[in-house]
């Protein structure tokens, strides 16, 4: 039976201009070094052509051969800043240009089409690269109504999800073309960010088979959602894994909206492995159950503790808590070997 691999680690947030985060090589070197068998690459120009990634098969058989030096494989690669660029309210236009080049600043309908195009690329580049997943962001449209004050009008949401759906589909073609699960990542800010708002996207998508989910539990504490009973609901749509910790410590001043708080004054907050509250056994125990074949992969955000030591403890706990799946059954040493006719004598019946 096959298994989880990893550990794996998520680069973005290591990503820098002085050595070792400066380039792809020097990073793959370093989460070598830390234990880390590999990394999940952001579609940033610093560690990845795109576009050449999604034309060339030499260029992404040299870029896996880069980091097979260091032992080092790609889990997947990352749109979470590109996908966001495909749906967003307009109320949001300015903060998230900067997640998109100079030139198409100011102009959200050309940074849409250019967000749209960097997905379909890195579809491609994933398929060259030999992967089957890739994660991502839906971006959203509805997300400033979440919370209905004013009431929100009769359709709003409804018509929402069916423009998600019609940037979407396209785009989800392409990947269903080449080969490649388009993993969401489900997170506050994003029109899917629960079970509830995932089931309304599948359903205005048509169940497309190349949509899937990034399954990371950090968001869920933070929203005080069942993390294990979502395993439990969509395991057969679960193509990626972020392994994050997080907490909830709410009183009576500060819950789950965290009061314009910074990170470390909210009563939810993300935290480095182990420091949290997710239940990382029943995590790995229900994906294991469900047969998940995919990376495990570290993403690191902390309020408090140093990267360094976040990204240092990352691997030997991931490692620690993946499951080798089991080739027999645990009582098979006990295992009477009668045949039919035994059995069917044990209940009485005519041996036939």
């Amino acid at each position: 039976m096959t298994g989880m691999k990893g550990p794996g680690i998520f680069l973005a947030q290591f990503l820098g201009d002085t050595a070792p985060f400066d380039t792809l090589e020097n990073m793959a070197e370093w989460a070598a070094g830390l234990g880390y068998i590999g990394v999940q690459i952001p579609c940033d120009s610093r560690l990845i052509d795109l576009k050449t990634a999604s034309e060339s098969q030499d260029y992404c058989d040299e870029l896996t051969g880069k980091l097979a030096v260091h032992g080092i494989a790609v889990t997947e690669l990352s749109t979470h800043l590109q996908g966001q660029l495909v749906a967003v309210h307009p109320a949001y236009d300015t903060l998230f240009d900067g997640f998109a080049p100079a030139e198409v600043h100011g102009k959200p309908a050309e940074r849409q089409l250019w967000a749209v195009e960097q997905v379909k690329m890195a579809a491609k580049a994933s398929a060259k690269l030999g992967l089957k997943a890739h994660a991502t962001f839906s971006g959203a449209l509805a997300w400033p109504y979440v919370y209905p004050w004013p009431q929100r009008p009769a359709g709003l949401v409804e018509e929402a999800f069916a423009e998600l759906a019609r940037r979407w589909t396209p785009i989800l073609d392409v990947f269903e073309d080449h080969g490649v699960h388009c993993a969401f990542e489900v997170h506050a800010g994003e029109d899917l960010h629960d079970g509830a708002t995932w089931e309304r996207f599948l359903d205005a998508v048509k169940g497309h088979n190349a949509a899937r989910l990034l399954f990371d539990p950090s968001h869920y504490v933070l929203q005080q959602l069942d993390y294990l009973d979502f395993i439990d609901r969509y395991h057969d749509r679960i193509s990626c894994f972020h392994v994050k910790d997080a907490e909830f410590n709410p009183t009576g001043r500060s819950g789950v909206y965290g009061g314009y708080q910074n990170w470390v004054d909210r009563a939810g907050r993300f935290r480095s492995l182990g420091d949290g509250q997710v239940d990382f056994s029943g995590v790995f125990s229900r994906m294991a159950q469900y047969g998940y074949d995919g990376w495990a992969v570290l993403e690191w955000e902390c309020a408090l503790k140093n990267s360094a030591d976040g990204a240092a403890e990352g691997a030997p706990f991931i490692d620690a808590h993946m499951i080798r799946l089991t080739e027999r059954p645990f009582d098979d040493f006990a295992a009477s070997g009668v045949d039919r006719a035994a059995i069917r004598q044990l209940m009485g019946l005519s041996a036939q």
